[in-house]
């Protein structure tokens, strides 16, 4: 449904900004690719009236009856009118998914929904009109929480910088650090990027790689000056952890503890590079990733103590340690 209306409809600007703008937030993981196909299956046979056995699923996808498990527990009978019974799972009578000819597309087109009202403003709006153009359904059983800050006013000048990132032409633009004077400066725009929320222009300026917040930046003006570009560039955006990640330093490697409680968490949304170099039989994981900046992995760690531990470098441990330490020792001078 969603390809067929993209190949019959002539999209404005507005809507292909939209569409640009939801490829950057929704960037599918090969692991939420096969979930979301096992979804997609086990909703088709439940509307085709099958009655469906946790233990022969699981055998079908070659997963754990505890995976299956969830998927109906923790996922889809919150969305989805479908009921246990007679320890098989089934569609509520009375109700069929007869709105659209692809469930896969509807479940795309939900969680899409749902990701631009959480960003909120303008964007929000206009990404509505052009979903319920595509959809044309009254009700959404996906609910998402993002903070995704809007960028929908500045769409003309993302425009321009597309247009200098396809080019691979020198755009010349303001800067305004929100410390000095804002300066005039001219830059090679690589990505526009978006980490823990914020959008942020990554480009060349004098060869060196910058990170641009991208609110800071207006008023940008295409010159006719060419550059090449890094064909790394792409590995390490998908190694990164956040906007911290330098060009110039070869990776390096961190080992981590993490107690039962991170455990959970990191192997339900691992890092990029992440390597699991055990599974302990208490539930808690040592695994390592590599970095580039201390940075880049320093503020997740502090987020998760007292639940994960730095093993190595000892570098690392004594950064956290001075840290830690400076807070302790400044804690009381705010009490009341």
């Amino acid at each position: 449904m969603f390809k067929e209306y993209l190949n019959t409809h002539v999209l404005n600007e507005n809507e292909v900004q939209l569409l640009k703008y939801n490829k950057g937030i929704f960037m599918a993981k090969h692991d939420y690719d096969k979930k979301l196909s096992r979804f997609v299956t086990i909703l088709k046979r439940l509307n085709d009236g099958e009655l469906l056995s946790v233990k022969e699923l699981a055998i079908e996808f070659r997963v754990s009856d505890r995976t299956i498990q969830r998927d109906f527990n923790d996922r889809l009978k919150h969305l989805y009118p479908i009921k246990l019974e007679n320890k098989k799972w089934k569609m509520k009578d009375g109700f069929k998914l007869e709105k659209s000819q692809s469930i896969e597309d509807d479940i795309v087109l939900d969680i899409l929904e749902k990701m631009t009202e959480s960003i909120g403003g303008k964007f929000s709006t206009q990404a509505h009109k052009l979903l319920s153009k595509i959809k044309n359904v009254d009700y959404n059983p996906i609910y998402t929480k993002l903070n995704i800050e809007d960028i929908s006013d500045r769409f003309n000048d993302i425009q321009i910088i597309e247009s200098a990132i396809k080019e691979k032409r020198e755009i010349e633009c303001t800067y305004d650090n929100e410390k000095n004077t804002p300066k005039t400066i001219e830059i090679q725009a690589l990505k526009i990027v978006n980490f823990e929320g914020f959008w942020y222009l990554v480009a060349l300026k004098d060869n060196i790689l910058k990170k641009y917040y991208l609110k800071n930046l207006s008023h940008p003006k295409l010159l006719d000056t060419k550059f090449a570009t890094d064909e790394k560039l792409d590995t390490l955006l998908d190694n990164s952890i956040s906007v911290w990640f330098d060009k110039d330093t070869e990776p390096f490697e961190v080992k981590l503890f993490a107690d039962q409680q991170a455990t959970k968490f990191f192997k339900r949304r691992p890092l990029p590079t992440q390597y699991v170099e055990s599974n302990n039989t208490d539930g808690t994981m040592e695994f390592s990733i590599k970095i580039t900046h201390e940075m880049e992995l320093l503020p997740l760690l502090k987020y998760w103590i007292p639940h994960l531990f730095i093993v190595e470098p000892a570098s690392m441990r004594e950064l956290v340690k001075n840290d830690l330490a400076d807070y302790l020792s400044k804690i009381d001078m705010y009490k009341n």
